[in-house]
């Protein structure tokens, strides 16, 4: 029998800039309410900088709020781009979040993709790789509670202890976000799990999940106990319905993207140039409920994904339709998938 897939909120923190913030982040809180009444697992905000044309909602504060909503739901970044901070701040950070979550969040890094991010904090963007993977050593000393000294190319640090350790033990879950088959490698040796990234088609993730694990295995570290994956998803109750209510919003998401130029983080094949049909097609999990059950028992079948991250709003979109889709996944699809 297969294992069931646990369902996760991705909140989608970009808006278009004319809207009121206000009223779209209480959309949000609705949403949450809404997820953790439908049997949704998991509550999750993502990081980015400087996004226009869109608004976008940090994390940190946003999964701050959203925690009193989200009973025994486990809330986690996706992913929180960790080369732009400092680890004491992150460490704190994320620990007071492990605390007010009642032990129950999942640390969500990654090495992000834009230079204008980089050196608008005043960072090299060829320093990302280094300053990942030092701030995760730094931070994983520093929740142990003890006193750290630390001396790298990026952080150096004498005898410092923070003042709240994470409630999980011994450490928050550390989920490595990574496009390129060079960064699936060093999420298979600093993660806990690798976190797969929403704009990479199926056969792409098949090839670079068989690359994570024969890492881990000549590591000789554990099989990871997760494999999450987040998917732009869409449903209604006909098929013809879901893609054009959605076909609009997700590709103005995926110009924007273009112009960030986030393909170009990706392994070689992978672009977002071409149609819509070609852009969704093996990408995008969208359709009615049969369609959608269908379609993540085969991601379940060919990357033994065990939670799927769903965003399930992209900007301009209206709340009902969000709502609706989000009723659709808990009621009709994932009892299919339990």
């Amino acid at each position: 029998m297969a294992a069931p897939v646990k369902f996760g909120l991705g909140l989608s923190v970009q808006h278009l800039p004319d809207e009121s913030q206000a009223a779209r982040f209480q959309e949000h809180v609705e949403q949450v309410r809404l997820a953790c009444a439908v049997g949704f697992a998991s509550v999750w905000a993502s990081q980015h900088y400087l996004s226009a044309p869109f608004t976008y909602f940090q994390p940190i504060p946003t999964l701050g709020r959203i925690a009193a909503d989200a009973p025994g739901m486990t809330l986690g970044t996706g992913c929180l781009l960790l080369p732009l901070h400092h680890p004491v701040e992150v460490a704190e950070q994320i620990a007071t979040l492990d605390v007010i979550t009642g032990g129950r969040f999942v640390f969500g890094v990654g090495l992000g993709y834009r230079d204008v991010e980089n050196e608008a904090m005043g960072q090299d963007p060829k320093a990302r790789v280094a300053r990942l993977v030092e701030g995760l050593q730094v931070i994983e000393q520093l929740w142990n509670g003890e006193p750290v000294s630390y001396e790298g190319q990026h952080f150096r640090l004498r005898d410092v202890r923070i003042s709240l350790r994470p409630l999980q033990r011994p450490r928050p879950p550390v989920w490595l976000a990574a496009n390129a088959d060079a960064g699936v490698r060093r999420a298979a040796r600093l993660g806990d799990a690798w976190l797969m990234n929403p704009h990479a088609t199926l056969p792409t993730l098949e090839r670079q999940q068989a690359l994570f694990r024969a890492t881990r295995r000549e590591l000789g570290r554990p099989p990871a106990l997760e494999t999450p994956l987040i998917k732009e998803c869409y449903v209604a109750p006909a098929s013809s319905t879901a893609f054009a209510e959605a076909a609009p919003f997700l590709d103005a998401k995926y110009r924007a993207y273009r112009r960030w130029e986030q393909d170009k983080a990706l392994p070689a094949g992978e672009s977002f140039a071409g149609s819509f049909d070609e852009l969704a097609r093996e990408r995008f999990v969208i359709g009615d409920p049969a369609r959608v059950v269908e379609e993540i028992a085969r991601y379940r079948e060919r990357l033994g994904v065990t939670a799927m991250i769903f965003r399930l709003q992209w900007p301009g979109m209206e709340q009902a339709k969000v709502l609706r889709s989000l009723r659709l996944l808990g009621e009709q699809v994932l009892p299919k998938l339990a």
